[in-house]
């Protein structure tokens, strides 16, 4: 409940938008009521056997003869008590009644008093001409009504949908904010369900709170006051089994809302499959696993339709007893309503219920106003789902928003340090979860502009050391340092702007291969992107092989190119960055042989003046580099250059006969 009332207060941010929507909702409530409530008038005046004027002479004359008739009582009474005749407690006992009698006649004349002038200046002395008024106020009414009530709902729709972006803006910002192991941990389909899904259903939610669950109950409120006006006493009786709709409505409430949680936790697994057959499309049908692929999804959609149901199975039993409490309420009503006019009495079981006997206008109009209450109560059993639905969304979405970055800027960042400084890795050691080890005890110094290889055999921990650099995971223990700064003492956007990188998986954006390009320095000049693309020997293709040149769409991870097109311009994105520190992680892994010849003639001039961090399994790329540096088992085990490690090195020595060779 906390997480829900968070996304109400985001949605009440709109303050006027919030005011404007109440006043049109309590304008749409009185109207209800009132509108209801001319059962009455339409009743006693137009249903009259005389003319409304008429009739309004005949209440005033009927109220002047009551409240004689009591006083004449009270007086009778009076003198009986005075002279000591009969019993004291009764005569007093009937005196209190008189007197109650005698001030409700007495409201009843004033009231008479008031609408005789009314009546008169404003109503024909024609039943049926009456009649047709009523029914045009009715119908005016209604209209009024309904053009207030489809502003509630636009501006409570407009308050809810710039709240929803407001709430997908901020959780966008905020996974971006998260190191990259969040998103190992938590799987892309379920953040993609909590922008979706969740932000939706918790909106949703929101939507009906602001909406229906304001407006329903101010309809309500002004159906019972009229009641109320009517006979309070009545109404309270009629709603002595309130209390147990609540409570029933409440417990199953709670059912509703772990129902819905756990429904929300099995479509994110949903999702995660469904993302996971997807992409691993090739291997589905290579492997003919469509079957089995079906059979996970049925078993998986099963358990969600098991839950579904249960959400359904709580929310209809909600839904029936409303309905049937609501009509226990109103038989309550009509029953004890219509005792208490058909017997002309005003006590039930000795207790008092009314002042006067209820005319039958009266008592109808009584029933329509509480009538008009279950209308609006049935609305909100209906919308209880979507409450709690929302309740449990706003849980989720709070999950990933109260989550806190574990990399952080200082609350004191030092600045860059000099212009060209050394990167060093003291005594580094690096786990992705505790008990696997995967950098142990690194010690490294790389001078700037120095070029360095990094060998051995695949999850020796080549990448995460590389990673550690720009500052995507931190060190467990040791320390990383530009310059002698330790890098959690620098600014991250400082550090990634010294950094340039062309990682293997070659991942384009669904955008033009301009800001594919581009992007990372979106101030490029035109000039300046054509001269990258030539150093990474993408311009021919781009201009020669694309249908619309550097306008052509990538598309969805960069599928409408190939795979050495794709990184020739990946290559190209980190030249027009010009970086300090360069990562090449199997850059050229997906290049033919001749466009990496030409590729490494302009790497050769590139990574001058620069430090180069490279991980590759090709000797023409190992060439480059002015150190080479042997990691096994998340350590380094020697580092030299190309002819001292064939010496000394016997993992080195094996990987090069066995890999460095043959490519060479």
């Amino acid at each position: 409940m906390r997480n829900f009332l968070r996304v109400v207060r985001l949605t009440l941010s709109r303050r006027y938008t919030f005011a404007a929507a109440i006043l049109c909702s309590l304008g749409v409530a009185v109207l209800w009521g009132a509108n209801l409530g001319l059962i009455k008038p339409i009743v006693e005046i137009v249903f009259s056997e005389k003319p409304p004027h008429d009739f309004a002479d005949a209440k005033v004359k009927t109220g002047h003869e009551k409240v004689a008739d009591f006083q004449k009582k009270l007086a009778a009474v009076d003198a009986a008590i005075k002279q000591g005749q009969g019993n004291a407690k009764d005569l007093q006992r009937q005196r209190s009644s008189l007197d109650n009698k005698l001030f409700a006649a007495q409201k009843e004349l004033e009231a008479a008093q008031f609408l005789q002038p009314l009546v008169k200046r404003h109503l024909p002395n024609d039943s049926f001409a009456t009649l047709a008024l009523f029914v045009g106020f009715l119908l005016a009414a209604t209209f009024i009504k309904d053009t207030l009530l489809v502003s509630n709902l636009m501006l409570i729709e407009r308050m809810t949908q710039l709240a929803l972006l407001d709430m997908r803006k901020t959780l966008f910002r905020k996974l971006l904010k998260m190191e990259m192991a969040h998103f190992g941990n938590d799987h892309t389909s379920h953040l993609m369900h909590r922008f979706t899904g969740d932000i939706n259903c918790s909106f949703s939610g929101v939507n009906v709170l602001l909406g229906r669950l304001i407006l329903e109950p101010l309809k309500m409120a002004a159906c019972l006051v009229g009641a109320a006006l009517i006979c309070w006493r009545l109404l309270i009786v009629s709603l002595l089994i309130a209390p147990l709709a609540v409570w029933i409505i409440a417990r199953l409430s709670q059912s509703l809302k772990k129902a819905n949680r756990r429904a929300m936790e099995e479509m994110g697994k949903l999702y995660e499959q469904l993302s996971e057959t997807f992409s691993g499309i090739q291997a589905v049908k290579a492997f003919g696993m469509e079957r089995h692929e079906r059979r996970r999804f049925h078993q998986r959609g099963k358990s969600y339709f098991r839950k579904a149901l249960r959400i359904m199975f709580f929310n209809a039993l909600g839904r029936a007893s409303a309905e049937f409490l609501g009509t226990v309420i109103i038989c309550t009503a009509i029953v004890t309503g219509a005792y208490l006019v058909i017997n002309q009495r005003m006590t039930l079981l000795g207790i008092p219920i009314m002042d006067r006997p209820l005319s039958l206008g009266s008592l109808l109009a009584f029933y329509a106003l509480l009538m008009g209450v279950s209308d609006p109560a049935r609305k909100m059993s209906e919308v209880w789902n979507t409450l709690q639905r929302g309740m449990a969304a706003a849980d989720r979405l709070y999950e990933a928003l109260d989550r806190v970055p574990k990399i952080v800027d200082p609350p004191d960042p030092k600045p860059l340090p000099s212009l060209r400084p050394d990167l060093v890795f003291e005594n580094v050691t690096f786990h992705y979860q505790a008990g696997h080890t995967v950098l142990s005890d690194i010690n490294l110094t790389v001078r700037f502009g120095e070029t360095v290889a990094i060998v051995g055999p695949n999850g020796c921990g080549k990448t995460t050391l590389c990673n550690l650099l720009p500052r995507f995971y931190d060190p467990v223990a040791g320390s990383v340092k530009l310059g002698g700064v330790d890098l959690r003492e620098l600014r991250i956007k400082d550090i990634r702007s010294l950094t340039g990188l062309v990682a293997q998986q070659a991942m384009l954006f669904d955008d033009t291969v301009w800001n594919n390009i581009r992007y990372g320095s979106p101030h490029a000049t035109r000039d300046e992107t054509i001269a990258a693309a030539e150093k990474a020997y993408a311009h021919k293709f781009i201009t020669e092989k694309l249908p619309h040149g550097y306008e052509t769409e990538a598309g969805e991870r960069g599928c409408r190119l190939s795979g050495g097109q794709r990184q020739r311009i990946l290559l190209a994105r980190a030249i027009l960055r010009d970086p300090k520190f360069l990562i090449l992680d199997e850059a050229t892994s997906q290049i033919d042989l001749e466009s990496e010849q030409l590729i490494h003639r302009a790497l050769e001039q590139f990574i001058r003046g620069r430090t180069t961090l490279l991980i590759t399994h090709r000797m023409s790329s190992i060439a480059l580099a002015d150190k080479i540096v042997v990691m096994d088992h998340g350590r380094i085990i020697d580092a030299g250059t190309h002819d001292e490690l064939v010496r000394r090195c016997d993992l080195y020595g094996r990987l090069y006969h066995l890999g460095f060779k043959e490519i060479a």
